[in-house]
């Protein structure tokens, strides 16, 4: 699997995005539309599989999180960027999402859960913040962040 081939997925599924809301009826209509049964589930938890095994994702490690910004926001990803976090029973940084932030959950071992939720879509809106957090195992989170934006709390 090759970088560009991960971002036109991305790409493809961002273009869907385009112009909804981050909010409730968008992370239904995400895990009705490409939830954890779907063709687009599957594809992208390969991709990011092979991605973190090929060393192109979550290159970076602090706090027992390994992670990485894969792409930053641009016209082809409709203004997304995207990271990707590798997570095994730890609590990330504090943060919030000026413009929101969805997320894709892929556990990889146990019964992992993010935030809380199992394996599809999670979206976060406008203005929401939290310590990201995965239990009961391994997963990968991808994240996509409009215009990139996120800030850390300190």
């Amino acid at each position: 699997m090759a970088i560009d081939d991960f971002r036109e997925q991305v790409a493809a599924l961002a273009g869907q995005l385009q112009g909804r809301a981050l909010d409730a009826s968008l992370e239904d209509w995400l895990n009705a539309e490409h939830g954890a049964d779907s063709d687009t589930y599957r594809g992208l938890q390969d991709s990011c599989r092979q991605g973190v095994a090929e060393g192109w994702l979550c290159e970076r490690e602090a706090g027992g999180i390994r992670y990485g910004r894969v792409f930053k926001p641009a016209d082809d990803l409709h203004g997304f960027s995207v990271d990707v976090v590798d997570m095994d029973n730890v609590t990330g940084p504090h943060h919030s999402h000026p413009q929101g932030e969805i997320d894709l959950v892929m556990p990889l071992q146990g019964d992992a859960r993010f935030d809380d939720r199992s394996a599809g879509w999670v979206v976060y809106g406008p203005g929401t913040a939290h310590r990201p957090t995965v239990t009961n195992g391994r997963a990968l989170v991808l994240y996509l962040l409009p215009g990139g934006s996120i800030e850390f709390s300190r």
